[in-house]
């Protein structure tokens, strides 16, 4: 249990707020770090020509591309793939240009989990956000990229969160974040952590273009009409004969179904079983939560830009540690909640643990490891490995039926192609993070200078 006496006089100044979450809160220590600066303070507001979170409207969602906007949510601002979100349409939204993005930007999640940060690069531009994401624009006074890496530091995150309120859902408000403090750091210091944060922004851009391009080509490749209404008759031989019995009838007709039968009539295929040397995931263990150990990733953290989390084990009592690490190369997907997205493995990935609810698929040297995440990660490969879900509350997907799925061989310089621009999504993808992370490294270690003196 935390106690202090808080003088009156800071009650007073955040008008009259007097709950101890607020005043023994690791923000009240941060801010005594930061008033220790040998530069000059200003606040988030004097840096920022707008501090905002968009637009409160009814939400329309659409299906189809031609009629709808990409619209992130707080934790969508913070995945790597931000194509694969709902779309708002186009027609019934109203404001849209108070809702989009813009590059440069620095985004904030005010509801959930608050005070998490993302740089906007090219692929957040006009894209839309709900009202849970703050926007901060920045003027020239600090240069965007530094701005971003100290909110992003572990020192602007408990600033950040000091400022929540709400007894139910939780929140932080654009003005309150406007009354941050920040440093004048010296400009040639803004400028290497600027130049840092922007050739990350970079090459996240470059990355994702290379993933769209790899997976875009089965989009030219196969041609099947999809059923609007899936409807039809199906044998009992054949509901006999099928894996398990199985009666579901979005098993027998289903889009994945069409997809089955449209590789195996049109195509020289085989198996992912075949083509991989291992699909499993570990058994469920006893965890032991340490605050310094091993990151331990959950099923929806391995799509995050920067896959991390809070939750840390212990390297000493976690057993089987070894099949809980994750190996680059290797293709991650939730066994359970969003069923069918994939993740490719990278160096942001490497050597952390995921749960026993996240399969692990090592593809083999009989098909270039990147084509068949590029498969898998197409609308056509999420509707095959869909079609195996079965659970009628909480829904699972268990590796011996991910071995059935068909994995099309297509010309092999095609192959190849594919599995290269994968190569240098996860090449430039692991690039990001390292000068990322090197940008808030620098701005927390600057600030802890202060602290040694």
């Amino acid at each position: 249990m935390k106690t202090a006496t808080i003088n009156i006089c800071a009650v007073r100044s955040i008008h009259f707020r007097s709950d101890a979450s607020y005043h023994l809160s690791e923000g009240q220590h941060v801010q005594r770090s930061i008033a220790s600066s040998p530069y000059p303070l200003l606040s988030i507001r004097q840096v920022a020509d707008d501090i905002f979170i968009g637009n409160r409207a009814r939400r329309v969602y659409v299906k189809n591309a031609k009629y709808g906007i990409p619209f992130l949510s707080s934790s969508d601002i913070l995945k790597a793939d931000l194509d694969n979100v709902k779309l708002a349409s186009k027609k019934y939204t109203p404001d849209i240009e108070r809702m989009s993005l813009k590059k440069g930007w620095t985004l904030i999640s005010r509801s959930g989990t608050i005070g998490n940060c993302a740089f906007a690069n090219a692929k957040h531009a006009q894209k839309l956000a709900s009202e849970d994401v703050i926007r901060l624009i920045p003027n020239n006074i600090l240069r965007e990229g530094l701005i971003y890496a100290y909110l992003a530091s572990k020192y602007g995150h408990s600033l950040l969160t000091q400022g929540t309120f709400g007894a139910v859902i939780q929140h932080i408000e654009p003005a309150f974040v406007g009354s941050i403090a920040i440093p004048q750091f010296p400009e040639s210091f803004q400028q290497e952590v600027d130049d840092l944060i922007q050739k990350s922004a970079r090459l996240r851009e470059e990355a994702s273009d290379a993933l769209e391009y790899a997976i875009g080509y089965f989009d030219t490749l196969f041609l099947i009409p999809f059923k609007e209404n899936c409807l039809g008759k199906v044998s009992s031989k054949e509901i006999l004969t099928s894996i398990n019995k199985r009666f579901e009838a979005s098993f027998h007709i289903s889009e994945g179904k069409d997809i089955d039968k449209y590789i195996k009539e049109h195509y020289e295929w085989k198996s992912l079983g075949e083509v991989c040397s291992n699909i499993s995931r570990p058994d469920i263990f006893k965890r032991y939560y340490v605050k310094k150990g091993v990151t331990f990733l959950g099923g929806a953290d391995i799509f995050l830009a920067t896959p991390d989390s809070e939750k840390r084990l212990s390297p000493k009592k976690t057993a089987n540690i070894g099949a809980l690490m994750i190996k680059e190369g290797t293709i991650l997907l939730p066994r359970s909640g969003t069923i069918g997205n994939v993740a490719w493995a990278h160096a942001g990935h490497a050597q952390k643990l995921a749960s026993e609810d996240v399969i692990r698929i090592t593809p083999n040297d009989i098909l270039r490891a990147g084509y068949v995440y590029a498969f898998l990660a197409s609308k056509y490969g999420k509707k095959l490995i869909q079609r195996y879900i079965f659970g009628s509350v909480i829904q699972h997907v268990e590796p011996p039926h991910l071995k059935l799925i068909p994995v099309p061989i297509i010309d092999k310089k095609v192959m190849d192609d594919i599995h290269d621009k994968v190569m240098v999504y996860s090449s430039a993808m692991g690039k990001a993070i390292e000068y990322e992370r090197k940008a808030i490294t620098m701005v927390e270690q600057e600030i802890e200078k202060w602290n040694k003196h």
